[in-house]
């Protein structure tokens, strides 16, 4: 078996593996494969969010932390937390404030209904089980609030989803060789972008899942949708 890539079984101990190997370069290298789009969707996803002073925030599949930044700007407290330790070593060494801790997205280590939001970007599709990863989120969320997920998705206009799927088949392994300590990974990470659901069939699991007023918004004429939704108070 290639440890150095997981399989679309998402085995939690390959895909955390997998984070490890790639941890040091994760960042530069998404960027340089979204073209720095990522900084805009992040600034889009905090703005989704819309963390206040005083709330507790959780982000989950936090990687490095830069998410959660954004979320601690607005005088939130943010607890980041992920399952690849080494994602969690190389976001310890650059943001020591944060209070980052090791979790599993399907048994959340934290008590029923402890955070005023929770959110997670980029890492809901490589979850194993997505509908019980969505309840124990819901689970750990106060009631009253709030969910937003960001995640690539299916782009709207035909001919950008053309371009866009040959992208992930071609274009973004070749690159990932030459900016990747894992360029495995990211063959890895197209194929799940691929067989990820678009907007709609998300928004039905996300519904199942417990949540209301479930809500979504295309980016980058949705090679990214941000999910919304809320817990009944």
């Amino acid at each position: 078996m290639n440890m150095s890539k997981a399989s679309l079984a998402k085995n939690p101990s390959e895909v955390a593996a997998m984070f490890d190997r790639v941890a040091a370069k994760y960042d530069i290298t998404n960027d340089v494969l979204a073209f720095g789009l990522t900084h805009s969707w992040r600034r889009a996803t905090a703005q989704a969010v819309s963390a206040k002073k005083g709330e507790l925030v959780f982000d989950l599949a936090a990687g490095t932390g830069t998410s959660s930044i954004a979320f601690s700007k607005s005088g939130a407290t943010v607890i980041p937390c992920d399952f690849s330790l080494g994602m969690l070593r190389e976001g310890r060494k650059r943001s020591p404030k944060l209070s980052f801790s090791a979790g599993d997205a399907l048994s959340l280590p934290f008590a029923d209904q402890t955070f005023d939001a929770v959110t997670i970007s980029f890492g809901i599709r490589n979850v194993n089980n997505v509908e019980k990863a969505l309840k124990e989120m819901f689970r750990v969320t106060k009631p009253g609030g709030r969910l937003v997920v960001c995640e690539f998705s299916s782009p709207t206009f035909e001919p950008i989803r053309k371009i866009y799927m040959e992208y992930l088949m071609k274009a973004l392994p070749a690159i990932a060789k030459k900016t990747s300590s894992n360029p495995d990974a990211y063959v890895y990470l197209a194929d799940s972008i691929r067989a990820w659901p678009n907007q709609k069939d998300f928004a039905t699991q996300i519904s199942n899942s417990n949540w209301n007023n479930v809500k979504w918004k295309n980016l980058t004429g949705g090679i990214v949708a941000l999910h919304r939704a809320e817990k009944s108070k």
